[in-house]
């Protein structure tokens, strides 16, 4: 396993350099001095988990916990404070500063105007480039003894540590505050003074370990370019998930706030008899230095500005900002959610100390829905493996993952389940149909279309009657009162001798073999395929992996001739003469006239599977035992009989069925 471990790189940022330093200047503390995150932090986990930060280094989200590089938050945002000197006329001040030994320096004076780039000392100049503008800063109006410097971030940010390098004496007294609710409340970080005990009624943890409040950057030495320095997190909280609550409790931040409670002269000051002390009397800060990175609960490596983000002057490509551009199928500004089709499971912040990214799993929708939300019954029922539910099924498709056909439809079973069309709507006749299952709406069954047609109603759609009967009503239709057939429409009896005349075919009648007696065809004949071969779409059947075949289990497998066709009113029968056969059933069959029983061609209205008088055929089907009859329905294999097929069903029956 990668584990998240080691230093967040070595940062080469002024605030790394600055950070336990207490360099006699400036430049020669950017070439000492190079401080490790884990220095920076006090921790090693959550270096482990907010880096993975190098810069430059790709896809460091594949597959583990990764974060976006860190910075300075008040980089390229405004820093607001109470006052600023020179504001109204030109100000003079003086400042001191010591040598490493800690003498004095002769004081200087210079002159401040806020309307004069030259002379000016606005709150921006604390979070400029340390290394391009190293001699800038801000200056506080001369006299105030409390200042404030806030910075108001847009969004949510990870806040690891600040440090702040004063160009004036360091503050006697000295408060830091975070808002993590855009500054409706306000939290105490840290407090700071000379005396904890006397200035804010605490402890101080140079003598109190983990104390709120610390003297150790309080001291009026030295009296310019010294730092105050905070850490999010100390080292107790050396095996804290850096994206864990407890974590985020102590690292987020939408806002920060330094009061200045009181200020403390230069020792220098009482050796100058001659210098005004309002002259130095303010605040002056170099560097102001929020170190962080954008929030994303380990899942994103790179960001982008949030709403909200008014940059200060011309882009940059070290603004920290605070939009995550998410990995790992998560979403939000934060990837704190999931995104839409990826619900499967609970979301999760990746884990900063294994390094494990916590992705977020897919939704089963089988490519019908553009979203899905968690739901803890069906995660629970599953032994927490599955707890999606797909959001507005698409394409006709419905149920907790779109996996069937909504009411009114039925799956195409030529097509993949995940085809946009592969859910087509029933055709069933309302009028003539049977609603599926006790349906209100589907009148088909989903899995295959077919229709239930209601008695004396036929077709494939249960949209005409069947022949023999008339009047199409709610009811079915009703049996013709005649001795043959009659008007659909109006009952009328049609002649006989209309009918044979339109049934007889001389082609037909020519290809019958002569040595064998001819059955008398009766008007009820005209309920074969032969006459109404249009009432189904009869798909071609083949005989191809001998598996298929030998899984259906016939009961018989027969080489017959039709000789007739006959509509029984209940039930439909046609006569065959048995001319080979190839698989015994229980039912004594010899080679001779028998009788099939088509069930599709009654229970359907429609003559699937074709079985045209005269013609030979391959029938393979099941039995009721029951009535001790041989059934041919949708599920028997009819084949116009040929002899090579013969050959081949043969050689399945001997070698590859078991039955």
């Amino acid at each position: 396993m990668q584990m998240l471990t080691g230093y967040l790189g070595f940062l080469l940022t002024s605030s790394a350099l600055l950070l336990l330093s207490m360099p006699l200047n400036r430049n020669a503390m950017f070439r000492q001095i190079v401080i490790p995150l884990t220095a920076l932090l006090g921790f090693s986990s959550v270096s482990s988990g907010l880096s993975s930060m190098s810069v430059g280094v790709a896809h460091r989200c594949e597959n583990h916990a990764c974060n976006p590089r860190m910075g300075n938050l008040a980089f390229g945002r405004r820093l607001l404070t109470q006052s600023t000197c020179g504001l109204n006329s030109t100000d003079l001040f003086c400042a001191f500063s010591d040598n490493a030994d800690g003498s004095c320096r002769p004081y200087k004076c210079d002159k401040c105007n806020a309307a004069h780039p030259n002379y000016a000392h606005h709150s921006a100049a604390m979070a400029d480039s340390s290394f391009r503008f190293p001699h800038t800063w801000w200056q506080s109006a001369e006299g105030v003894q409390r200042e404030t410097i806030q910075l108001n971030l847009e969004t949510k940010f990870y806040f690891t540590h600040m440090i702040m390098v004063f160009k004036s004496p360091r503050p006697a007294a000295m408060l830091l505050e975070k808002s993590h609710d855009f500054g409706r409340s306000w939290t105490p970080c840290k407090y700071y003074s000379t005396n904890c005990s006397e200035t804010f009624g605490l402890e101080d943890d140079t003598v109190i370990e983990r104390a709120m409040c610390t003297s150790k950057y309080s001291g009026a030495f030295p009296c310019t370019r010294g730092e105050v320095i905070y850490r999010a997190l100390p080292p107790l909280h050396s095996e804290v998930d850096p994206y864990s609550p407890v974590a985020q409790e102590k690292l987020m931040v939408t806002n920060l706030r330094v009061q200045l409670l009181k200020r403390q002269q230069c020792p220098c000051q009482s050796k100058e008899v001659d210098i005004k002390p309002q002259h130095l009397a303010h605040y002056a800060v170099y560097d102001f230095v929020v170190k962080g990175s954008c929030f994303c609960n380990g899942h994103a490596e790179q960001c982008i500005s949030a709403n909200g983000y008014h940059p200060i002057k011309e882009k940059s490509q070290h603004v920290i900002h605070g939009k995550c551009i998410c990995k790992h199928n998560t979403a939000g500004d934060h990837c704190q959610l999931c995104a839409p089709l990826y619900n499967d499971q609970p979301w999760q912040p990746a884990n900063g100390i294994t390094g494990a990214p916590n992705e977020c799993k897919k939704c089963k929708c089988n490519g019908h829905a553009e979203s899905c939300h968690f739901d803890m019954t069906p995660w629970l029922t599953s032994g927490n493996h599955s707890g999606g539910v797909c959001d507005n099924c698409q394409h006709n498709t419905e149920g907790v993952h779109c996996q069937k056909c909504r009411m009114g439809f039925y799956r195409d079973l030529h097509k993949p389940f995940s085809a946009p069309d592969s859910c087509k709507p029933c055709g069933c006749h309302p009028i003539g149909s049977l609603p599926f299952n006790d349906s209100i709406v589907s009148f088909c069954d989903p899995n295959n279309g077919d229709c239930i047609c209601k008695p004396g109603i036929g077709g494939p759609h249960c949209d005409r009657c069947m022949v023999g009967y008339w009047g199409f009503s709610d009811y079915g239709c009703r049996p013709c009162d005649c001795a043959g057939s009659c008007d659909p429409y109006t009952g009328d009896c049609i002649s006989s001798a209309t009918a044979l005349d339109w049934y007889y075919k001389p082609d037909f009648i020519s290809s019958l073999n002569e040595t064998e007696p001819v059955w008398d065809w009766e008007d009820e004949q005209g309920f074969s395929a032969l006459r109404h071969s249009g009432k189904c779409e009869c798909k071609e059947q083949i005989l191809g992996n001998p598996k298929l075949f030998c899984a259906m289990k016939y009961a018989y497998v027969l080489k017959v001739k039709i000789l007739s066709a006959h509509d029984k009113g209940s039930h439909a029968e046609v006569n065959v003469k048995v001319k080979k056969v190839l698989l015994p059933t229980k039912m004594k069959i010899a080679h001779e006239k028998i009788t099939l029983y088509p069930e599709s061609w009654t229970t359907r209205g429609c003559t699937c599977p074709i079985l045209n008088p005269g013609m030979e055929y391959l029938v393979a089907g099941h039995e009721d035992s029951k009535k001790k009859r041989l059934i041919v329905n949708m599920k028997s294999f009819v084949k116009p009989w040929k002899r090579d097929l013969g050959r081949k069903v043969v050689q399945f029956l001997k070698t590859d069925c078991r039955w």
